[in-house]
């Protein structure tokens, strides 16, 4: 049986958040996009893109949440934030139906005697939890994660499901670890003995502070000597790699498939696209903006926006920017030569 769904009304909306309200007092049974074609009965959009501006005049949502500059132009009742989006967000997680995860350890886990786990936390079918691990109040171990040896889970975290703690990794409170998730492997140090490979020891862990979230399939691997480290509220998108005793600034984020190299440290309030790689042992700004799939193969000392590559054009067009940029080097030389015989 399919439970009914939360309503709420607009004015109730509005005084929980905080929202001014313009227009009729609408229930609110769902969310929606701005330029649905047959939204759902009740729904709520929001205009926070002036690309979708234009989709506004003719929405079929019951409300909108929008910033007050667009309400005369909105023809359905809407709740005024400066943030459009970020309201949004907050509202419609009154919508999300998260499943019960009720406290106490399935009779499939298994716990190693010497590890603590909390009575209000819950862990999940077919979970393993080493030695001398420890799992917070209300934390949420999701089915079919491992937990080494020597973790800490704070209070209120929760791992999905399937996500792998190697050895000393420690959550702060409030973080939350994607499906395959692997936090705590060994780094990728080594050293060249005889013309053979040699495994340099990884004896550092891992640090999360709180409130942070890692995407599905992100590795976070432990520091050589030192912890690899993430600051609180640090976000990150899916398949990221980040290298030992990498060093993440607070409320930083990263989209998918980033790559950052050993003992790399970057600052606060960051932004980085999606593919972009960091190379090793540089030191990143705070409030500095990559350009997704750019090559950051120093450090940057000043905050602002930075991108590499070549944007996507017509093959043809490509093919020859792409050739002649193997000619840049000689044709600098022929002007060279010219400005120096030049009277």
């Amino acid at each position: 049986m399919t439970s009914r769904p939360p309503r709420h009304r607009l004015s109730q909306i509005a005084e929980r958040f905080g929202l001014d309200r313009v227009g009729g007092d609408v229930e609110i049974a769902a969310v929606a996009p701005l330029q649905a074609d047959a939204p759902p009965p009740g729904a709520l959009a929001f205009l926070a893109n002036p690309a979708y501006r234009k989709h506004l005049a003719a929405t079929r949502v019951a409300a909108v949440v929008l910033h007050p500059a667009e309400a005369e132009h909105c023809p359905v009742p809407a709740l005024l934030s400066a943030n459009p989006y970020a309201t949004y967000a907050r509202i419609a997680a009154l919508f999300e139906r998260l499943p019960t995860r009720p406290p106490g350890v399935h009779p499939s886990a298994v716990v190693d005697p010497s590890a603590s786990v909390d009575p209000s936390a819950h862990v999940g079918p077919f979970v393993t939890i080493g030695a001398r691990s420890r799992i917070g109040a209300r934390a949420v171990v999701g089915p079919g994660c491992v937990i080494g040896e020597d973790c800490d889970v704070g209070a209120d975290c929760e791992l999905v499901a399937r996500v792998t703690l190697v050895r000393r990794v420690r959550l702060g409170q409030r973080v939350r670890l994607h499906p395959g998730a692997v936090l705590g492997a060994d780094g990728f140090g080594l050293a060249v003995d005889g013309g053979r490979w040699l495994n340099v020891p990884q004896l550092g862990g891992v640090v999360v502070g709180d409130d942070c979230e890692v995407g599905a399939n992100t590795t976070i691997d432990r520091g050589a000597i030192d912890d690899t480290v993430l600051e609180e509220d640090v976000r990150l998108d899916n398949q990221i790699q980040i290298g030992h005793n990498v060093r993440i600034g607070a409320h930083t984020a990263m989209a998918g498939c980033v790559a950052v190299a050993g003992s790399t440290r970057i600052g606060r309030w960051c932004l980085i696209g999606g593919g972009a790689g960091l190379v090793g042992h540089i030191e990143i700004a705070d409030k500095v903006t990559i350009g997704a799939r750019s090559l950051v193969t120093h450090s940057l000392a000043e905050p602002g926006e930075y991108a590499s590559g070549t944007p996507l054009q017509p093959k043809r067009e490509w093919r020859k920017n792409a050739a002649r940029f193997g000619q840049l080097d000689r044709l600098a030389r022929i002007l060279l030569k010219k400005t120096d015989s030049s009277p």
